[in-house]
């Protein structure tokens, strides 16, 4: 997601386990014009905060976002590494699900056990569709205060709502118990190696007891009524804090005071989630795809693959029997960048697979991509090329996180 936007990743991931200056008037998310020629696009209640602090700002699915700051691309992925660093993810997708059939409701949609989540603790689990393809991915958290609280891709925010309200609706004329809130908070989200002392300062709340993918309401720097989840887009150890958007600036340059806390923009949290092995919905992930296609199957709740009730349950579950014709892969690469669509090569010269996502890795100083090959190509080790403008470079299987990743468990 992606986590764009929620946090997908590797077998770890689940096990383990996304106001000084006044608003505007898209605080909420509302459109505003760009510069003269540009589509509208929506902005998030800290469009004009990105702008007083020289963010550049992009379009990113549908949205105004900064792509990066003052600092550079390479200055902001090495800091998050070693220090801390402020991402506005915003512009995704923030639900609520209400009532007593909520957690029936969703396993309807989704291929993991919502039902064995434990108060305040949360999963990343997938929508399917019918043929067994992921309609998106998304973060599930069963909170204490009896909803489930769900964020999911901006990408896929249209078609995600009318899944889950089509399916409210289903649910209502059965005389099911459920509701669907679509809440308008500001999300913030602070990665990075220093993100718990810089929090710890600002919260009565014990960090320490606050592990990987799990969640609490809390004040935050006096902020009232945040929601903050210990999970992120970046393999580092860091939070989402669900904000009032009214307040969400105001949090923002709470958290800067910290001299350890720097911006960052989209530039740097795709190079980070790609070191991590995490998917972009839509390059690495999406409808024609699969979860064990996508090296996903950690996501199948045990209990929901032996009832086989969620969408695509067959064709998944065959998947898994008898193995499918192509796997998401991690490679690394000599030569110039490899990047999205690129052709992957087997050995002769055959085509194999395809590149989806792809970038000089900052923190290894070599190339780093994911993409899909035909099965029996997937092995880690395995030699293959990649073609980058009609040359071919050398390339390898290798194993994903391509960098450690420091999600935070209670020991």
């Amino acid at each position: 997601m992606l986590r764009a936007g929620a946090a997908l990743g590797g077998a770890g991931a689940r096990r383990a386990a996304p106001r000084r200056l006044a608003t505007s008037g898209a605080a909420a998310g509302g459109k505003r014009d760009d510069a003269a020629g540009q589509e509208k696009l929506k902005q998030t209640p800290l469009y004009d905060f990105h702008r007083h602090h020289g963010g550049k700002m992009v379009a990113f699915a549908g949205w105004s976002l900064p792509v990066q700051y003052t600092h550079s691309h390479l200055e902001s992925h090495l800091h998050t590494r070693q220090h801390c660093s402020l991402f506005d993810v915003s512009h995704m997708l923030q639900t609520k699900v209400f009532g007593r059939g909520r957690v029936k409701f969703l396993e309807s949609l989704v291929v993991g056990d919502i039902a064995e989540l434990k108060p305040n603790q949360g999963t990343l689990s997938l929508f399917t569709n019918e043929k067994g393809g992921i309609v998106d991915d998304l973060i599930v958290t069963s909170t204490s205060e009896d909803h489930l609280y769900i964020v999911s891709n901006a990408g896929c925010r249209d078609k995600d709502l009318a899944l889950l309200q089509n399916r409210v609706k289903e649910v209502q004329a059965t005389g099911g118990d459920v509701s669907l809130e679509v809440s308008e908070n500001a999300l913030l989200a602070l990665q990075g190696p220093a993100m718990a002392r810089v929090l710890q300062a600002g919260v009565s709340d014990d960090l320490t007891k606050l592990p990987f993918m799990s969640s609490a309401v809390m004040a935050v720097f006096g902020v009232p009524g945040c929601r903050v989840t210990r999970c992120g887009y970046t393999g580092e150890d860091g939070v989402e804090i669900s904000v009032p958007a009214n307040r969400a600036v105001e949090l923002a340059d709470l958290l800067l005071r910290d001299p350890t806390v720097r911006l960052a923009g989209l530039a740097a949290r795709d190079s980070l989630r790609l070191e991590a092995g995490l998917c972009l919905y839509g390059n690495d992930i999406d409808e024609n795809t699969t979860p064990v296609e996508a090296s996903l199957i950690w996501t199948l709740g045990k209990r929901r693959r032996a009832a086989m009730d969620f969408p695509g349950a067959s064709t998944i579950l065959a998947q898994i029997k008898e193995k499918p014709k192509r796997k998401r892969v991690g490679l690394t690469s000599t030569g110039p960048p490899i990047r999205q669509h690129m052709p992957i090569l087997s050995p002769e010269g055959k085509a194999i697979g395809e590149v989806t996502s792809g970038c000089p890795s900052p923190c290894l100083q070599k190339n780093i991509a994911m993409g899909y090959v035909e099965t029996e190509y997937s092995k880690l080790g395995t030699a293959l090329t990649v073609e980058v403008r009609k040359k071919r470079c050398l390339a390898a299987v290798t194993k994903m996180p391509f960098v450690p990743t420091h999600y935070y468990t209670v020991k």
